[in-house]
């Protein structure tokens, strides 16, 4: 059984919060303190859920917010701590006072992974994108030998290959160490009557 919802949902209001609601949150929390969120709309005279209240107070309307552009300080701060940490955007908020983590996983996602681009790093490994393709890009030399097999495999360029009119010949080739290449498939076998296959 899950936990009840948080609010009315036909007796909130949805979208843009407005001047009004803004000043009623903040004259609450200065009041009361944060308290639990579940209880705080109606406590507070706002119709609103009470999930949309801890946003709202969090990302926009707490006043130790800092407002205004990263600095590459915070930059760098941010690109060390998510080649270590990944995208745990909260504790990389941790290290950036007045920094929420929305704000940070939206920069991060606008800007500074264009910017990792544009010098030529992975944004996801930290490593130069030409090392990081060459790393899931298969060798050269092991494309070669599939391509090599797979040519002197198929019936249009070898006379030993398999051919459609015998389906039960195996194609081997000696490359591959005696591999059946084998793949066709055959329609599976019907008894002849109902009373043939109930004594089976």
């Amino acid at each position: 059984m899950g936990r009840s919802p948080c609010c009315e949902k036909a007796h909130t209001n949805k979208g843009a919060w407005t001047k009004e609601e803004d000043q009623r949150l903040v004259a609450y929390i200065k009041a009361h303190g944060e308290g639990c969120w579940r209880s705080l709309p109606k406590a507070a005279g706002l119709l609103r859920c009470g999930k949309s209240c801890r946003l709202r107070w969090i990302n926009y309307l707490r006043p130790d917010i800092k407002r205004g552009n990263f600095t590459k300080e915070e930059d760098d701060i941010i690109i060390r701590l998510h080649q270590s940490l990944g995208n745990k955007w909260s504790l990389i908020a941790g290290r950036l006072p007045g920094r929420t983590d929305n704000e940070i996983k939206n920069y991060w996602n606008t800007h500074i992974k264009r910017k990792l681009v544009a010098r030529g790093i992975d944004p996801q490994t930290h490593h130069p994108l030409s090392a990081a393709a060459a790393a899931t890009a298969p060798s050269s030399r092991l494309q070669d030998q599939l391509a090599a097999a797979h040519s002197s495999c198929s019936p249009e360029t070898s006379g030993t290959g398999h051919s459609s009119d015998d389906d039960s010949a195996s194609v081997q080739h000696p490359h591959l160490g005696g591999i059946d290449l084998n793949l066709s498939l055959s329609p599976p076998s019907q008894p002849s009557s109902p009373v043939a296959a109930v004594a089976n």
